[in-house]
């Protein structure tokens, strides 16, 4: 991209700040191994990508996120997105449920539904899934702190369905860490944080063996302002942490490490992105192969969704935003991206309204189905531009891993604020460009127009007053001495060493909320404060 600077020079370099050379050719490539560097698609390193023929064989999965006010409305819209040709869900949670309260506490006030659907029990995530078969459709769920709590509710949904959890098939996020270093949405302190993650990997291994127990998120630390090498760097370093305290737990690599799976950010440099995702996969076969000693090639296939960049989309000419996500989820799908969601035109206002979200799934299937980008694997693979764009994303990530490595690993550089600070000092840079004029944002600060009005999702406060009345109702009607031995059960293997998942699975079997487990963990665990770095 072209930058025109104060002093008049036009700069060439990538949105994340990497130079671009006026003409790429052999030159830049006189240690590039093929063999090495490149391979065959669906041979090590993957970096052409995980599967011999790719989309030849089978399309990336298109999975629109979506969650807002009620169970019951957001089921409205799963339905509707899966009739017009969705094939698979992933559920925003409000708030609230983020961060552990149910919809009548003090907290949740105001927040009910807002960003995401509100589920505060077991009969909530009953109604969710009414009349959606979670053995047949896959289902990837965006929760983090209290994600041991969500999933088991997910699994004893799909036992009242009848469905077995060998087969049941999805994605917990379940990322704390990035939490720490981006998002912001904690309940405990990053120890007992972890050990809740492991405890989920552990039991995910033994007994839902085609569900991913957590998906490994650049995504946030992107849209927090990171470039693309940072974003990069720090999710496989989350990785490699991920990976430390499950081999700490006792299980082996290949036990668990083919469930690991990836979310990383589709923003809107074309070609930068894509040597990401292509960097991404080498990166992570030879940490899997040579650093952890991994021998099946299912632990060393780095497998990731992508999601468009919303933090790319204006309020300014919102059509805009169409042609945005356009452009990035194509460079996802030329990327290799093994499932996609594509951001609706109407984010930067609201959720999606169901006409944004229809165009948002029409902008896939056109791209799968008319643009010829799924016919061949990896079709900029050989591309010296590219090639040498994945060699300098390698170097870069591989220079913060050991630096986060020196620091003593991601927990101590959190703590030390260190990826905080070069996530902030991306971040301002960016920003600076922008309002400096030095980067084009069409339609913000350049070429600018009368706004058209456009449709938007309106969600009130009758959310919460329902959700509140549901609360009411259970607490009344389910077994509440069930309910206190489930808790004291959780509080006790809190306490302990054991693992806590099938504590968490009867205290929600017995109807204990959401807001009441997490409750429970708190008592023991504590809860977290960051400390500001300077």
């Amino acid at each position: 991209m072209a930058s025109d600077t104060k002093t008049g020079v036009r700069v060439f370099s990538t949105i994340s700040g990497v130079p671009i050379k006026p003409l790429y050719g052999p030159e830049q490539l006189r240690s590039f191994d093929p063999p090495r560097d490149l391979g065959n698609p669906g041979e090590f390193p993957y970096t052409r990508g995980i599967h011999r023929d790719m989309y030849r064989g089978k399309l990336w999965t298109m999975r629109q996120f979506s969650g807002f006010a009620t169970p019951e409305e957001t089921n409205q819209r799963y339905r509707y997105l899966l009739e017009h040709g969705q094939d698979g869900l992933s559920v925003a949670f409000d708030l609230p449920t983020l961060m552990g309260y149910d919809a009548d506490h003090a907290m949740s006030e105001g927040e009910v539904g807002k960003c995401g659907v509100s589920i505060c029990s077991l009969e909530d995530m009953e109604t969710l899934f009414r009349g959606i078969p979670l053995g047949d459709v896959t289902v990837s769920m965006t929760i983090n702190s209290p994600a041991a709590v969500l999933w088991a509710m997910y699994l004893a949904v799909a036992e009242k369905q009848g469905a077995s959890w060998q087969r049941v098939s999805g994605t917990l996020q379940n990322d704390i860490l990035k939490e720490y270093i981006a998002q912001k949405e904690y309940i405990f302190p990053p120890r007992p944080s972890m050990r809740l993650v492991t405890d989920t990997i552990e039991f995910g291994a033994r007994y839902t063996p085609r569900f991913n127990p957590i998906s490994i998120s650049g995504y946030h630390i992107r849209e927090a302002g990171s470039t693309a090498a940072q974003e990069l760097a720090f999710t496989l370093r989350d990785g490699i942490e991920y990976v430390d305290w499950v081999l700490d737990r006792g299980l082996q690599v290949d036990e668990f490490a083919p469930r690991l799976s990836f979310f990383f950010n589709a923003h809107s440099d074309f070609f930068e992105e894509i040597a990401k995702y292509r960097a991404a996969r080498k990166l992570w076969a030879h940490i899997m192969r040579e650093r952890y000693g991994a021998r099946s090639e299912r632990s060393m296939k780095l497998r990731f969704h992508a999601q468009t960049a919303g933090c790319s989309l204006t309020w300014q000419q919102p059509y805009n935003n169409v042609m945005r996500t356009a452009w990035q989820a194509m460079a996802a799908v030329l990327g290799g991206a093994q499932s996609l969601h594509t951001n609706s035109l109407d984010e930067a206002y609201a959720l999606p309204s169901e006409n944004a979200v229809t165009l948002a799934l029409r902008t896939q299937q056109v791209l799968a189905y008319e643009t010829g980008v799924a016919n061949t694997p990896d079709p900029l693979g050989g591309s010296y531009f590219v090639e040498s764009l994945t060699l300098e994303m390698e170097s870069a990530a591989n220079s913060y891993i050991e630096r986060i490595d020196k620091l003593g690993g991601m927990i101590a550089a959190i703590e030390s604020g260190f990826p905080q600070k070069e996530i902030a000092a991306a971040s301002y840079r960016y920003q600076r460009e922008v309002e400096e004029g030095e980067r084009t944002i069409v339609g913000a600060n350049r070429f600018q127009s009368e706004d058209q009005p456009i449709e938007l999702l309106q969600i009130d406060h009758s959310a919460q007053q329902q959700q509140e009345a549901k609360l009411a109702a259970l607490r009344v009607q389910r077994d509440n001495s069930s309910v206190r031995n489930a808790l004291d059960a959780l509080s006790r293997a809190a306490e302990g060493e054991e693992n806590t998942m099938p504590h968490i699975l009867e205290a929600v079997r017995s109807y204990a909320t959401l807001g009441e487990i997490c409750e429970a963990l708190r008592k023991v665990f504590g809860s977290y404060t960051e400390t500001t770095q300077l």
